[in-house]
């Protein structure tokens, strides 16, 4: 699980991201690098990373779901995602 600042960070970032992206579209449009450059870092779509919605973990993200491949597989074998059952022959 990661740490909740960590997950705090990430999800201030992704706020940035979408706070500044017509601005950003717009300035990258007109080519006005000058411009592009004073806007803040972390409103770089870039600088985002994919994380588990439940645990935050980083790596083994699935993007369909949202979720990382451990937090998948647990909820796949409760039975809590719809259509999906263990394999077995």
């Amino acid at each position: 699980m990661a740490k909740e600042s960590v997950k705090a960070r990430e999800r201030k970032r992704a706020k940035a991201v979408s706070k500044y992206a017509e601005k950003r579209k717009a300035l990258k449009a007109a080519g006005d690098y000058k411009a592009l450059d004073k806007l803040p870092k972390n409103a770089s779509p870039v600088r985002l990373h994919n994380r588990c919605k439940l645990t935050g973990r980083p790596r083994g993200y699935m993007r369909k779901f949202g979720i990382s491949r451990v937090t998948f597989r647990d909820l796949a074998s409760a039975g809590k995602i719809p259509g999906m059952t263990k394999a077995s022959w």
